[in-house]
């Protein structure tokens, strides 16, 4: 099969899509498939022998004059799209999904003349310009990891403000996404939780939704023997997210003995941003370790090794790579049940605990619990990897995903063409 895989953001370290869409087209090239990845920058890092296609970006929004005049080329900022990029980013609209399908649909007459795709795969972008893609011939898949609904969601809790609420709301292209979504041929996502809230988002029923568990690479993400325990417990993830719950973990933390430790993995944590604000406010100043730097995958796996228990107080996670990585790696998690997390952890006990969201006294007496019996606590790390190796691997997923556009590709040519 000839698939194009679109991620508007390539890059593995700009959060869960930039791993989904390596992963996907390292499989689906290992398959005897010929993949094609057209991605926005940053760029991902591809497996050797999978092309890449680059759709330029400006990256204008957030940035102020005079830095967004400082280029090469100033007057290209006049071309029709780039002066469109440029005006709606003024007033906080986030226009890099609408510009990326735009600039790949004036890109598309010619690279399908090369390449003739059978089938596109879209990660997330929902944007007009794949109805014109599908409007030309070429059926259009899109995985939605997770609504954008739910992030606004969060953010409206942390700061109820009217501005805030106007800011928010013209950032996430909901809308449009809402219409794109309606009118593709196929859309997947990645768990039961995810399909259940694109019904009540986007109104598509869930039975016509396909769920495919992501991946987790199992020989990258593993024990370490050997490794000396620095920390208690792990958090990996963005912590300015509001929805990856850290405001209750810190809250837990400090009604934990003062001798239990957390270490933080986050490469972007301002000096004015939450976590610090919450280590003061908490008295935890000591007992929190951050590593503010962007980790090289290897350096991520050995942090997992480090600790004794993650956490992972998420209020919502589509799939969850922080848990499915950290139970690679041997590691009993302690997870909110919320979201896919029940999916991911399992219910029975046996990989870790699940706790009500928001609830840091219940977080707190998970934590003791685990903590509390080591050799129970390796246990269900032990039956952690267990899961992830049998319900998360990438080559499932990948093959998953070919009956699935299969399944699209028959219906397309069933389906009426133009009279």
């Amino acid at each position: 099969m000839r698939i194009a895989l679109l991620t508007y953001r390539g890059n593995m370290y700009c959060g869960g899509q930039g791993i989904y869409a390596a992963h996907l087209a390292r499989e689906w090239q290992l398959a005897g498939h010929q993949v094609h990845v057209i991605a926005g920058p940053p760029l991902p890092a591809l497996a050797e022998g999978i092309p890449l296609h680059e759709i330029p970006n400006l990256n204008l929004f957030g940035v102020r004059w005079p830095e967004w005049a400082r280029r090469e080329r100033p007057l290209g900022l006049l071309s029709p799209l780039n002066l469109w990029e440029l005006g709606v980013s003024r007033f906080g609209v986030f226009p890099e999904m609408q510009t990326f399908a735009l600039r790949l649909l004036l890109r598309w007459r010619a690279l399908q003349a090369r390449h003739r795709f059978d089938i596109v795969f879209d990660n997330q972008c929902l944007a007009w310009g794949l109805l014109g893609i599908r409007a030309a011939g070429t059926p259009v898949v899109s995985v939605i990891h997770h609504p954008l609904h739910i992030d606004r969601e969060a953010d409206f809790a942390i700061d109820p403000a009217f501005l805030k609420k106007l800011k928010r709301t013209l950032y996430f292209p909901l809308l449009m996404q809402r219409i794109v979504a309606r009118r593709l041929d196929k859309i997947v996502t990645v768990s039961e939780a995810s399909r259940r809230e694109i019904e009540r988002y986007f109104g598509i029923p869930e039975k016509s939704v396909a769920v495919v568990y992501n991946g987790t690479d199992s020989e990258l993400f593993r024990p370490i023997p050997g490794t000396p325990k620095q920390t208690d417990l792990l958090f990996v993830g963005r912590t300015e997210d509001r929805k990856k719950g850290i405001g209750t973990l810190l809250e837990a933390l400090a009604k934990l003995p003062r001798e239990i430790t957390l270490k933080i993995v986050d490469g972007r944590i301002p000096d004015d941003g939450l976590v610090m604000r919450l280590i003061r406010r908490h008295r935890l100043e000591g007992r929190v370790v951050l590593h503010r730097r962007m980790l090289e995958l290897p350096e991520l796996v050995a942090e997992y090794s480090t600790a004794r228990a993650a956490v992972v107080p998420s209020f919502f996670e589509g799939f969850g790579f922080p848990a499915s990585e950290a139970m690679a790696c041997g590691l009993p998690v302690i997870a909110n049940a919320a979201g896919a997390l029940p999916e991911v952890v399992g219910t029975d006990g046996k990989a870790g605990r699940l706790v009500p969201p928001r609830d840091a006294e219940a977080l707190a007496a998970a934590i003791r619990d685990v903590l509390a019996d080591p050799e129970r606590a390796d246990a269900m790390g032990r039956a952690a990897r267990a899961r992830a190796l049998r319900l998360f691997q990438w080559r499932d997923a990948a093959a998953r995903l070919i009956d699935v556009f299969e399944e699209t590709l028959r219906a397309a040519h069933r389906r009426p063409g133009p009279s």
